[in-house]
């Protein structure tokens, strides 16, 4: 995998796999993990491996909504971790909130794995974007000891901190499941989800959905978050952004 060519069609593609199974053999994702990243791959192809119009709209209104939000958190799995932790460092750090781990297969073993990587991915996310130094080292890393429960909500992922999701207003969650999203929204939060899955449930009950690839969307939600997020648009539709993904999506072979 090292030997692919940066000139390859699907480089960015497969370095996404390479991390992933770099990040299984370390304990961090559960065995799921990878059929879930492949199931996203397909919808991919459908988009032409491209971030659409609708999705840099959804964007441009999840950086609003979180820059207006009074206290934001965002919640990472494994599969964002292995591909994008240091990036939604960076966004933690302007945003100046927390990154809280919330899984599903949840083990001590997998959250320390999980945890400790956070840890390492500061220096990564200092490298990258230097000019964040101070404020990616301040970053709380939340999920070790979560002290509430998300209401009407089953299962591990329910666990929260309460100075993370539990107490936020407003919460981004790249790749998502349904049941979670679902039990946020009906707290009052905003809920702003990356799924590459137009059809899902977590896609369709979110607040926002961006239907774009982690690592294309990630250094997009970055770069709207450091020039100023504009205001949020009190009309958006996430039906109707959803159904213009879907219009590019059945249009691929036109």
């Amino acid at each position: 995998m090292g030997d692919v060519p940066e000139t390859h069609p699907r480089y960015a593609s497969l370095m996404a796999r390479k991390r992933l199974t770099e990040a299984a053999a370390a304990g961090m994702l559960a065995e799921s993990a990878l059929i879930a990243h492949g199931r996203g791959e397909a919808f991919d192809y459908l988009l032409g491996e491209a971030t659409c119009e609708a999705a840099r709209k959804a964007i441009v209104e999840v950086a609003a909504r979180l820059e207006a939000a009074e206290k934001a958190v965002i919640s990472v799995n494994g599969n964002t971790v292995a591909l994008a932790g240091p990036q939604m460092l960076a966004c933690a750090a302007i945003l100046d909130c927390p990154v809280e781990v919330n899984i599903y297969y949840r083990t001590p073993e997998r959250m320390e794995a999980l945890l400790s990587a956070l840890e390492l991915q500061r220096e990564e996310a200092v490298a990258l974007y230097p000019t964040l130094a101070q404020e990616i080292a301040k970053v709380p890393i939340l999920g070790a000891e979560p002290d509430g429960r998300i209401p009407n909500l089953d299962g591990p992922r329910a666990k929260c901190h309460s100075d993370g999701i539990l107490g936020a207003d407003v919460v981004l969650v790249p790749l998502e499941d349904g049941d979670r999203c679902g039990a946020l929204i009906e707290m009052g939060k905003t809920v702003c989800v990356i799924d590459l899955n137009p059809l899902s449930r977590t896609a369709i009950t979110a607040s926002v959905t961006i239907v774009d690839e982690l690592t294309r969307c990630a250094p997009l939600l970055l770069n709207e978050l450091i020039d100023g997020a504009k205001d949020s648009d009190v009309e958006w539709n996430n039906e109707e952004n959803l159904r213009e993904v879907v219009t590019v999506m059945l249009g691929i072979l036109d």
